[in-house]
């Protein structure tokens, strides 16, 4: 199977980060950004680097940027050269456009200039840091698409003890219960107590929620929210 091609545009500490999780993944890695020293830092952990100037579609054109599979536009520092390269980028054909938007004004553009995929690192680190500080259960939390998100929450009190089917986690919160992930105690070969966690994917509707239980559980914004409350 051949393997994936990514670009990582702008190598600051999020671009580089990307560009080099992506290498150890063993994708195909261009690397990309117009600091000579940083790309020869670069250059040793992923496919290809180079110094273009993207704002110049023929350059960018040049790089072999339009073959790759997704295009990751890391440019933080300057809005108008990442929409410059989104516009670029988006007019060579490239099927996966990701952006990484250091304004809600610049993740409007990036979104109205085609970019399959908005980020906003610092208001994602801002609500993850509220979530885990309002609520302490949630463990993770990965959004699927506009409506639809996938938690792992620590098992409320009221469903410890309970079957998933008595549980009424689907008739009152609306969510399903896709994983569960539990720690068990056992003796190691040294003779000690020791813990390994067990994972249960798709559990029964006859499976017993336990205390520590982390859920994993899918659904609407709105009931997980509720959820979230119990």
């Amino acid at each position: 199977m051949k393997k994936k091609q990514f670009a990582v545009i702008g190598l600051g500490t999020f671009g580089y980060s990307v560009a080099t999780e992506l290498a150890k993944k063993g994708m195909q890695v261009l690397a990309i950004d117009n600091d000579s020293e940083i790309v020869n830092e670069i250059s040793s952990y992923v496919t290809q680097a180079l110094i273009v100037d993207v704002t110049d579609e023929k350059a960018v054109k040049e790089a072999g940027v339009a073959d790759c599979d997704s295009v990751i536009i890391a440019i933080g520092g300057n809005i108008e050269t990442s929409i410059l390269a989104t516009l670029i980028i988006k007019e060579l054909g490239v099927k996966n456009i990701i952006v990484k938007c250091s304004s809600r004004w610049h993740l409007r553009v990036a979104a109205k200039l085609g970019a399959d995929t908005v980020i906003y690192p610092e208001f994602e680190m801002a609500k993850k840091l509220v979530d885990s500080m309002v609520t302490p259960n949630i463990l993770e939390q990965i959004a699927l698409s506009k409506d639809y998100n996938l938690v792992e929450i620590l098992a409320p009190q009221k469903l410890i003890g309970k079957a998933i089917k008595d549980s009424g986690i689907r008739r009152d919160y609306g969510v399903n219960i896709i994983a569960v992930r539990r720690q068990i105690p056992f003796i190691n070969d040294e003779g000690q107590t020791d813990i390994k966690e067990e994972i249960n994917m798709v559990p029964s509707p006859d499976y017993e929620i336990m205390k520590n239980d982390v859920l994993v559980v899918i659904g609407q914004e709105k009931s997980l929210e509720k959820l979230k409350k119990v």
